[in-house]
C-alpha cells in the first residue's frame, strides 16, 4: 500500500496535491510519502519481529543504495533502522542521518583501504567480506589502526535468483562472494588473521524477487554452512540474509510474495540457526514510496502509436533504458479517457523510452503524468546526461512538505569544469 491516490479528481501524495508540488518546483520531480516508508518498515517488522534470538530483535538494515536521501534516511533513522552500505560516501550519509555505526553493514565486493579505515574509525557492526584478498586488506587496516573489525563473509550458493540478469547475484557466474565450496577454507583463513573478528554468515542473491523458492535454496544451504562453521570452531553469532524482495511495479501482474509469506517462510528455514539476524530490505521499503512527476512537452504523431514526449528522461529515471523495467504510468489528473501511446524523454537516444503501445490515461501538452515506483534505484541513479541538472526531490508529511535535494542549476554543472590556461596557447611547430 502507498500513500498516492486520487482525490478531487488529481493525484496527491498524502494530502498534498501533486500538481501544487509541480507548480512550485516544476518538473521533473521526485516526490516521496514519509508515511508510506513508515508503513512498510512497520509491515516488514511485524513480518520479522518474531526471530528474536539472545533478546535481539533481527537488524532491519536500510539498503542505502536503493535510496540515500537524507530526509528518507532520517525517517528510517527515526525508526531505529540500521544501514546496509556500499561505499565510504554511503556510510557517511546513514551518519550524517543519525544512523548508529554500531546498525551498519558494510557490504560491497570493491571496499577499498581507506573505506575500511572509515568504517573502523566509526565502529561500524559488521563488514561483510567479499574475498580472502580483502580478508587480508582489512587485517592489515585494522591493525594499524589498533582495532578489530567485525567480519562475515557474504557467501554466494549459486542459485539463480530467477531475477532480471543484471540484478542477480548468487549465480556462481556472478561477481559477489566466495563460493559455497570453498567457504570453511576462507574462514578458517580469515580466523587465523589479525585484527578480525569472525562472526557471521551473508548471503544476498539479487533484487526485484518474485518467488521465495529460490531464497529458500539458498537459506538452506546457509543453514548448513553455519553447522560446519560451528563444528569447526567459528562463533557464528549473525546471520545476514541480505534483501531483494520484490515489489509491485504493473498492477496486472500478480503480486510478489507479502512481507509476512516472506517472514514465514523465513522462520521455517532459519528454525535452529541461534543467530541474530539481520535483513537488508531497500526497494521493498522506499519503492512505492515515490512517485516522477512529468510534463508533456507535445504529443507527436507515431506509425503505430502517438509519442507523447514529456520533460523526464532517461538521466533522471535510467531503469527503463537499464532493465527494461517497467513503471505504471498515471495522468495527474486523469480524464477518464483512454489511450495507447509510445512515453518518451527528450534525451538524444532511442533508449530514452519508458513504454511503446502502452494503454494508459489519454495526456494532452502541458498534462502531467506520475511514474509510479519510483522511489527506489530512481533518483539515485541519475545523471546529468546531455547537461540536464539533477532531478529536485520533495518529501511530504500529511499536509506538509518541503524540497530535499534542489535542482541544480546548469550553472553549476558549468562550474564544476575547468579549463587549463594552456589550452589557449598556440601549439608548437614541431
Amino acid at each position: 500500500m502507498d500513500h498516492f491516490d486520487l482525490r478531487d479528481g488529481a493525484l496527491h501524495a498524502e494530502q498534498v496535491p501533486l500538481d501544487a508540488i509541480a507548480d512550485a518546483v516544476g518538473t521533473p520531480v521526485y516526490v516521496y510519502s514519509a508515511a508510506t516508508i513508515r508503513r512498510h518498515v512497520h509491515v516488514f517488522r511485524d513480518a520479522v519481529g518474531s526471530l528474536v534470538h539472545d533478546g535481539q530483535a533481527p537488524l532491519v538494515a536500510f539498503a542505502v543504495k536503493a535510496n540515500p536521501n537524507a530526509a528518507v534516511l532520517s525517517v528510517l533513522a527515526g525508526l531505529g533502522c540500521g544501514a546496509d552500505v556500499v561505499s565510504g560516501g554511503e556510510l557517511k550519509r546513514a551518519r550524517a542521518a543519525g544512523i548508529p555505526a554500531e546498525r551498519i553493514i558494510f557490504s560491497g565486493v570493491g571496499k577499498t583501504a581507506e573505506e575500511m579505515a572509515l568504517g573502523l574509525r566509526e565502529g561500524i557492526g559488521q563488514f561483510n567480506l567479499e574475498s580472502e584478498e580483502e580478508a587480508i586488506t582489512l587485517s592489515e587496516v585494522a591493525t594499524a589502526l589498533g582495532v578489530t573489525a567485525r567480519v562475515a563473509y557474504r557467501v554466494n550458493p549459486d542459485v539463480d535468483a530467477g531475477t532480471h540478469a543484471k540484478i542477480s547475484t548468487g549465480s556462481s557466474e556472478n561477481k559477489f562472494g566466495i563460493a559455497f565450496d570453498t567457504a570453511p577454507q576462507a574462514y578458517a583463513r580469515a580466523a587465523a588473521l589479525p585484527g578480525l573478528a569472525v562472526q557471521g554468515v551473508a548471503v544476498h542473491i539479487g533484487s526485484q524477487l518474485t518467488d521465495l523458492d529460490p531464497l529458500r535454496q539458498a537459506f538452506a544451504r546457509i543453514g548448513a554452512l553455519i553447522e560446519t562453521l560451528r563444528a569447526d570452531g567459528h562463533d557464528i553469532r549473525t546471520a545476514d540474509l541480505g534483501g531483494g524482495l520484490g515489489v509491485s511495479y504493473d498492477p496486472a501482474l500478480p503480486a510478489p510474495p507479502s512481507p509476512a509469506a516472506y517472514g514465514a517462510m523465513v522462520a521455517a528455514a532459519t528454525a535452529g540457526w541461534a543467530c541474530r539476524l539481520i535483513f537488508e530490505p531497500g526497494r521493498l521499503i522506499v519503492g512505492n514510496a515515490g512517485v516522477l512527476v512529468t510534463s508533456v512537452i507535445r504529443v507527436k504523431p507515431g506509425v503505430h502509436s502517438p509519442f507523447v514526449i514529456v520533460d523526464a528522461a532517461m538521466n533522471d529515471l535510467m531503469r527503463p533504458a537499464l532493465y527494461d523495467a517497467w513503471h505504471h504510468i498515471r495522468a495527474v489528473r486523469p480524464s477518464g479517457e483512454r489511450f495507447e501511446a509510445n512515453v518518451v524523454g527528450p534525451v538524444c537516444e532511442t533508449g530514452d523510452t519508458f513504454a511503446m503501445r502502452r494503454g494508459m490515461d489519454k495526456v494532452k501538452q502541458q498534462d502531467r503524468l506520475a511514474f509510479m515506483t519510483a522511489g527506489a534505484y530512481a533518483a539515485t541513479m541519475a545523471s546529468t546526461y546531455n547537461s540536464r541538472p539533477l532531478t529536485p526531490e520533495v518529501m511530504v508529511s500529511g499536509d506538509r512538505w518541503e524540497i530535499v535535494r534542489a535542482r541544480q542549476p546548469v550553472e553549476a554543472l558549468i562550474a564544476a569544469d575547468s579549463v587549463p590556461a594552456w589550452i589557449f596557447e598556440q601549439p608548437t611547430e614541431d
